[in-house]
């Protein structure tokens, strides 16, 4: 044991204030070198152990949560032949349909199968139950918060929220600035990025408020697990179902269209072209929900409405449920080079003659730098304290927040607020000093551009990997849809890190699973 030299001030301080794990010391050059050489007493930190979805002691089947029992008893019973011919059998099958997603910078060419697992995450009622009230209660917020702030800008007149954050953000588009929407609803299906650390409580990470994507591969998993294990459905009777999502997102689309409406909605898929990454889920909810999947060439603006071109002539649309970047969905109003849109359809939009899900503009709800602000949010405009929480943001915009992050950088996963994918972010724990170096200096030239988190340590569930069943960091996607009322999907999107990573994202090699909500 080393000794420590209490006659330190800046040794004492640190030791007096020990217990405080948000306290943030800015030591100045002189001070570093006068205990550069000073004897300090230190312990050996303690690994942390990641929070299990099955276990409560890895692989312990004696250990096992009381929700996966069942499952547990059937898994155990398997020969590990026949978990890796089911595999195979469900990779072929994903590859037949067309399920792929673009991975970029990959050896093995752009698009490929997402990996699947065939290990369900199982979530109790009870959990589901809390996770479901919390993720009502922020969607609500969120949208509470956009139409203020494209309206009446109470949030910012009051100072809850710096107005430089909303002006400022690229995403913020002043030709929304009182547009009345059905409903004053703007993120009509919103994906809510959730993740359970070590002490086992849900934090959400990030607001998927623009054109969340995901879902067509919680539909599919689903579908894969009934025709693989057909008999584990017969064990688990009480697995709530996800096959109508395409049911009720059409409804919540009907339900959000114009007042000019004229009977029934005319709803369609705006995509931006089977070369885009996520091209399968566009084509497939076109075909689940019955509507058209349209190119913004299919439509044209008349006299202020948007009609679709069809062999049987111009037909009117109501409402387009948009996987296009607001960048480009009206060349007339954003980048005039745009293929991508409709010429004109802003005008329409505000008019009020036609709808767009999700609304123009949203991103600044699922903004990096305003997702530190959600908890005041709700404590505003519902006058309720969060059901679920943040994970501690440090906003290097601010001075004091970049002091910290600049000297802790190698703890800290840093992103950019404009972001999405896992690109343009630092893992320190896991990055070489040369990367971390390079990007202090990235950090430096432009702080408002990021934020940063701790490292947070995934909750895990086991997957089968090429060596047998290992325990793999996931986080989970759920999905709620808004119009009169807000709904949440009794399921959800889990997405599963490779072995050894920490990086769930399906664009840097991520897989997926199936996710059972277990109802009563």
């Amino acid at each position: 044991m080393k000794t420590k030299d209490l006659s330190n001030p800046i040794i004492k301080k640190l030791i007096d204030n020990s217990n405080d794990i948000n306290i943030e010391i800015e030591i100045k050059a002189e001070d570093i070198k006068n205990i550069i050489n000073q004897k300090i007493e230190y312990k050996e930190e303690k690994a942390i152990t990641p929070y299990d979805e099955m276990f409560n002691q890895w692989n312990c089947f004696d250990k096992l949560k009381p929700h996966y029992q069942t499952f547990a008893a059937w898994l155990n019973e398997q020969p590990s032949t026949h978990l890796k011919q089911k595999k195979d059998e469900a990779d072929k099958m994903f590859k037949q349909v067309g399920i792929t997603f673009t991975v970029y910078n990959d050896d093995q060419g752009n698009e490929r199968t997402i990996p699947f697992d065939m290990i369900p995450r199982i979530i109790s009622q009870k959990e589901w139950q809390k996770l479901q009230a919390g993720l009502i209660q922020r969607v609500t917020a969120l949208n509470m918060f956009l139409h203020d702030i494209y309206n009446e800008q109470r949030i910012l007149k009051d100072g809850i929220i710096p107005k430089e954050f909303i002006y400022q953000n690229k995403q913020f588009v002043p030709d929304m600035l009182n547009v009345s929407l059905p409903n004053q609803i703007y993120s009509h299906i919103s994906g809510i990025d959730v993740v359970r650390t070590e002490s086992g409580n849900f934090f959400v990470l990030e607001d998927n408020m623009r054109v969340p994507s995901g879902v067509s591969y919680m539909l599919e998993n689903r579908r894969m697990m009934m025709r693989l294990f057909p008999e584990l459905f017969s064990s688990y009777n009480t697995i709530l179902p996800v096959a109508h999502y395409p049911d009720l997102l059409l409804q919540t689309l009907c339900a959000n269209a114009p007042k000019s409406c004229d009977g029934r909605p005319t709803v369609v898929v705006l995509t931006p072209g089977m070369y885009n990454s996520a091209y399968f889920e566009h084509a497939f909810l076109a075909q689940q929900m019955g509507i058209n999947l349209v190119e913004g060439s299919d439509l044209f603006v008349k006299d202020h409405f948007v009609y679709m071109r069809t062999t049987q002539g111009a037909k009117r649309v109501d409402v387009i449920y948009r996987r296009v970047d607001d960048n480009f969905i009206d060349p007339l109003t954003f980048l005039p080079d745009s293929k991508l849109g409709v010429a004109g359809l802003m005008s329409v939009y505000k008019a009020g003659h036609v709808n767009i899900a999700n609304a123009i503009g949203t991103g600044v709800a699922d903004d990096k730098s305003i997702y530190a602000y959600v908890p005041k949010m709700i404590k505003y405009y519902l006058d309720q304290m969060p059901i679920l929480h943040n994970v501690k943001t440090y906003q290097c915009s601010d001075r004091k927040k970049l002091s910290y992050v600049l000297a802790n950088i190698e703890k800290l996963v840093i992103k950019e607020v404009h972001g999405s994918g896992g690109y343009g972010m630092l893992i320190g724990p896991t990055s070489s000093k040369q990367e971390i170096e390079l990007f202090k200096q990235k950090i430096i030239a432009n702080p408002s551009n990021y934020i940063a988190q701790p490292t947070l340590s995934l909750s895990t569930c086991p997957t089968l990997v090429e060596q047998g069943i290992a325990p793999c960091h996931i986080d989970f996607r759920p999905f709620v849809l808004s119009d009169t009322e807000v709904k949440v999907i009794d399921g959800g999107l889990t997405r599963v890190a490779q072995e050894g990573s920490l990086v769930v994202n399906s664009s840097q090699g991520g897989g997926t699973k199936d996710t059972w909500i277990l109802g009563a």
